[in-house]
């Protein structure tokens, strides 16, 4: 299990991974004071279904350097273009286009949560 402060690195790792291969808006949210079932959420823009996929690659490809598991989600519908979770357990990435992120508006939704990559 990691420690706090190595969750809080992964997920700024991963935020700084996204953003580097060009997700729009990257968001580190730290949840961990209003959700008990995750500590940060990474919400970040995607262009077209080509760019999730690509992202995502990358994001599966950083797991075991930043000591992160992929946890199996279940959906009731397939996956869409619009919204992508990644569910590492403390750790839950959103790969969302811009219609979708102004449509579930995420960052309203957990507005008490700080962003800790715009303070990195």
């Amino acid at each position: 299990m990691q420690s706090k402060n190595e969750r809080r690195d992964a997920a700024l790792a991963l935020g700084r991974l996204l953003r580097d291969h060009k997700a729009g808006k990257v968001m580190v949210l730290d949840v961990s004071g209003a959700a008990s079932w995750a500590d940060y959420f990474i919400i970040a823009t995607v262009t077209s279904s080509a760019h999730s996929s690509g992202l995502q690659r990358h994001v599966r490809e950083s797991l075991k350097d930043l000591g992160l598991e992929l946890r199996p989600t279940k959906r009731r519908i397939p996956d869409g273009d619009e919204w992508s979770l990644i569910d590492l357990g403390d750790i839950v990435v959103h790969l969302m286009t811009d219609t979708a992120r102004a449509f579930y508006d995420l960052e309203r939704l957990w507005f008490g949560a700080t962003d800790i990559l715009a303070e990195a």
